[in-house]
């Protein structure tokens, strides 16, 4: 029987690596992890900062690696914003996952104010980065290896802080949104729902921005509910 195929698009400074401690928790799932220009398998190509690029970039990845329905996408942080608008093209282009499943982020919003650290300053953006985790403190306390890093990490956090998303449309799958409960912008998870037209369910984890590394089976849980949502909806 064939496996739903799952699309795991990463945060600002991941790779085709960066979930690997969920896999073990996703044995029902054929899962691809697109990586992004500038790292791992693609470290020879130009690294990206325009959102529309990005998303151009995965949706070419996604579009050629299908094997049919029903296929999932879920994205975490920057990733949660390319899940959103990789959605809406796929489904403008007639593909149509069974649902969206976003994290550590509240969503596109026009008021909503954001740190741009793309442009902080090298020492401000070092400190930043220490305090919302998730990078290995070997490499921020390695002035070469953070040399190496560093591009990168401002390129991604360009592409996902000018990300230009507005509230002009909806998309058909459903939405499962996830954040930590220390997180900025937590109490506005809610966000998400104006994106969809269909169901919207959302809640929050204990711990920061990286709170997924302390809940792999829980997000294992939620895709695999959004699974058996969609094949009961399809039964009905």
């Amino acid at each position: 029987m064939k496996k739903p195929q799952l699309f795991l698009l990463h945060f600002a400074g991941g790779n085709a690596w960066s979930f690997d401690f969920l896999k073990p928790y996703l044995q029902n799932f054929d899962v691809v992890v697109p990586e992004l220009p500038g790292r791992g398998k693609r470290m020879a190509e130009p690294l990206l900062t325009e959102f529309s690029q990005g998303v151009a970039d995965v949706y070419q990845h996604v579009t050629g690696k299908l094997s049919g329905p029903p296929f999932f996408i879920y994205g975490h942080s920057m990733g949660a914003y390319l899940t959103l608008k990789l959605g809406h093209m796929l489904e403008q282009n007639g593909y149509r996952p069974a649902a969206l499943i976003v994290s550590g982020n509240a969503g596109p919003h026009p008021e909503a104010t954001r740190k741009k650290y793309y442009r902080m300053p090298h020492h401000v953006f070092l400190k930043e980065l220490e305090e919302l985790g998730g990078i290995p403190p070997d490499i921020l306390s390695n002035p070469e290896y953070f040399e190496y890093f560093e591009p990168m990490l401002r390129a991604d956090f360009e592409l996902s802080e000018e990300h230009g998303l507005i509230q002009d449309f909806a998309v058909k799958a459903p939405i499962y949104a996830m954040m930590g409960t220390e997180e900025e912008g937590a109490g506005n998870i809610a966000n998400w729902q104006r994106f969809t037209a269909s169901w919207f369910r959302y809640e929050t984890l204990p711990g920061g921005h990286f709170f997924i590394h302390h809940h792999p089976e829980r997000i294992a849980a939620v895709i695999n509910y959004c699974y058996r949502s969609a094949t009961n909806f399809q039964h009905l």
